[in-house]
């Protein structure tokens, strides 16, 4: 399909945009992350590495490297939503080297930063919820997420099957989607650019570091099937830490998927209302779960100012809401986690019955 183009008028955006900016300007704040999330990010990898040391070297018990290996799936995930995630938004640091940093810990952990850049920044944060260009919400024919997608017979039931396959998508995510978009040289149906050999030595460089320090290294020092054991609980752990978040952001009751006109392939919204339409929030008064996922539970404010770090996104919430309430803009919001799941899972059900 062609590339949708947005209505034209931005005035929501730019009022947007001058609030926030007098936010930061009053408060004399950087719109980075600043000591917090440095802290928070040696902290957690940190902790990632002690883990992969005892589990790789010291081999511990059944019980507790089962355990380990279920921990370092979910400190693994909550780097990829406050360090990689920031540093790929450039919203880490200051500095760009820092940021290129704090991004290529997805390299280390399997994935390609490269990859990501086209997948998440480029095409989801400009063409959120769109069927046919928004590769984020294309889980066929497993999953059918938008009503403008085949309906089949397994679809029935893909509310009660959906946490089998969202287990599995970190693994398949470095082991079969990085290599089909490399070799496709598409993302979905939207073409890549050009890989430099930069960008060339670093996907192949660190896939076999990974294939190195996951799976051939462990296999080494553990034997093959407790390593086998152990991986597929890590994986599994990710995959499905990582679907659950990104799912409740977009795919729920409450958000829409818009089409653009079949003749003049515009959009019905301008960009800003269209981001706020597409995305929900999610238990924005739990600390404990702000903190874990990055603030990816602040969703709306994150697509509307992917490059200001997720540290802010509370103050930015209530500036955002009240804008929203002024200009007449629904925003969606669930206040626990429970019902954003609960809403998924209701929509799963929806598109499986349509």
């Amino acid at each position: 399909m062609s590339i949708p183009k947005f209505a034209a008028s931005r005035s929501f955006h730019a009022e947007l945009k001058a609030r926030i900016n007098n936010y930061f300007a009053e408060a004399g704040k950087s719109t980075t992350g600043g000591t917090s999330l440095f802290v928070k990010a040696v902290l957690l990898t940190t902790t990632f590495v002690a883990l992969y040391l005892h589990l790789v070297f010291l081999t511990p018990p059944t019980w507790v490297a089962l355990a380990e290996c279920a921990l370092l799936g979910l400190i693994g995930s909550a780097i990829g939503f406050n360090v990689m995630h920031d540093g790929a938004h450039g919203s880490f640091s200051k500095s760009r080297w820092v940021n290129q940093f704090a991004a290529f810990t997805l390299n280390v952990l399997g994935g390609n930063s490269f990859m990501w850049n086209m997948k998440h920044n480029l095409i989801h944060h400009m063409y959120t919820n769109v069927d046919g260009v928004d590769d984020d919400i294309d889980a066929q024919p497993w999953l059918r997420l938008s009503s403008t997608q085949p309906r089949y017979k397994l679809h029935r039931f893909q509310h009660l099957y959906f946490w089998f396959f969202y287990a599995l998508l970190f693994i398949a995510w470095i082991f079969f989607m990085d290599y089909q978009k490399y070799f496709k040289g598409k993302i979905g149906e939207m073409p890549i650019k050009k890989m430099t050999a930069k960008d060339q030595s670093v996907f192949w460089g660190f896939k076999a570091l990974h294939l190195g320090l996951f799976v051939a290294l462990p296999i080494y020092t553990t034997g093959f099937w407790a390593w086998l054991i152990g991986f597929i609980v890590f994986t599994t752990v990710v995959g499905f830490t990582m679907s659950i978040v990104f799912q409740l952001a977009h795919t729920v009751e409450h958000a829409a998927f818009p089409m653009p006109d079949e003749i003049t392939h515009k959009l019905e919204d301008e960009w800003a209302i269209h981001q706020i339409r597409t995305t929900a929030n999610f238990a924005t008064d739990n600390k404990v779960i702000s903190w874990l996922v990055g603030g990816l539970n602040f969703q709306v404010e994150h697509h509307l100012f992917p490059t200001i770090s997720h540290v802010h996104y509370p103050a930015l919430n209530k500036i955002i809401k009240q804008a929203c309430a002024e200009f007449g803009v629904e925003y969606n919001e669930y206040p626990k986690m429970r019902y954003a799941v609960a809403s998924h899972v209701a929509h799963l059900r929806e598109m499986g019955r349509q």
